[in-house]
């Protein structure tokens, strides 16, 4: 993945096609296309080429991988992780023909499509807006390692070093409230995400 270039392109050309009316004759629809887990930026890269040199352009539009930014909080350090939406799966944006629906399932690393036998299902414009709205959320999902009741040990601030037990977690906020034993009686801690680590 070309880092958050590729998402930006990705969720603005989905709602490019849903700003533009559709044209008379124009029965281009969201397709779902299955593929392995692990494998969607190169059945990407594969399909590209493919409408690239089987001159596909006026059938197949676009492909899209549906990814989401992650805050990873792992050893008191924050990275922003892309993380797909739907593993498996990718999007594309085509007229189906029995010559474009040929291109696409014949993809290297293309097990199928999303539909009965073999006649894809198009996603309906709703699902379409609701897999935007996730693509474009813009506060980042934020992944911590340790989880309520769990011992963590605090490795910033004026408690550093102390350990505690979480009592909440405030996701919104990335705030944790920790249970630390101060002078022989638990005291609650409001710390940061960062300030914290499994113990």
């Amino acid at each position: 993945m070309e880092g958050l270039d590729a998402s930006q392109r990705d969720v603005s050309t989905l709602s490019d096609h849903e700003a533009q009316p559709e044209g008379e004759g124009d029965d281009r629809s969201w397709y779902v296309i299955h593929c392995y887990s692990g494998y969607e930026n190169k059945v990407r890269h594969n399909l590209e080429q493919r409408i690239e040199t089987m001159g596909m352009k006026d059938k197949i539009f676009d492909v899209v991988i549906p990814t989401q930014e992650e805050i990873d909080v792992k050893d008191g350090k924050r990275r922003v992780v892309e993380r797909h939406v739907f593993p498996g799966y990718v999007l594309v944006n085509m007229v189906l023909t029995e010559e474009s629906w040929y291109v696409v399932r014949n993809t290297p690393g293309v097990t199928g499509f999303v539909g009965m036998g073999n006649d894809p299902t198009p996603l309906r414009p709703e699902e379409v807006v609701q897999i935007l709205k996730r693509m474009e959320a813009e506060a980042p999902h934020i992944k911590v390692t340790f989880k309520v009741g769990e011992r963590v040990r605090i490795i910033d601030g004026p408690f550093n070093d102390f350990r505690g037990t979480v009592s909440e977690i405030d996701m919104e906020r990335t705030k944790v409230r920790v249970m630390v034993n101060f002078f022989g009686r638990e005291t609650p801690v409001e710390l940061d995400f960062l300030q914290v680590e499994k113990s």
